[in-house]
């Protein structure tokens, strides 16, 4: 019973970090088609590297509720082994995110220093 009680906090925490949503503080519609200063690009660059950040740190936290649940004793059902490939996928969703993010930041940062 006690195992089966950790298990489901550690799934329900796991879902509720991954289930939160920051809105964009810009819109980014707008300001990408409107982005001609330097200014401009660097505020883009920002929302990037911050958007980055955030996938990782979401990363991170799954790759924590993975280890906990592959450490997990007597986890032999086909639902755990469901959370586990869970995890694994959004590990990489999320890593990919964060990369993909990052990629967009350094792309505003050469047109920020393109830019007059």
């Amino acid at each position: 019973m006690k195992i089966k009680t950790s298990f489901a906090l550690v799934a329900v925490s796991g879902l509720l970090v991954s289930c939160s949503i920051t809105p964009h503080p810009i819109d980014m519609t707008q300001a990408v088609q409107s982005a001609k200063t330097r200014s401009d690009h660097e505020i883009l660059a920002k929302h990037y590297e911050d958007a980055a950040k955030e996938m990782q740190v979401k990363a991170d936290v799954h790759k924590r509720l993975l280890a906990q649940y592959e450490a997990a004793k007597g986890l032999n059902s086909r639902q755990a082994h469901d959370l586990i490939d869970q995890c694994r996928s959004l590990v990489h969703i999320y890593e990919q995110a964060a990369a993909e993010n990052m990629s967009m930041a350094e792309s505003h940062r050469q047109l920020a220093a393109e830019a007059k």
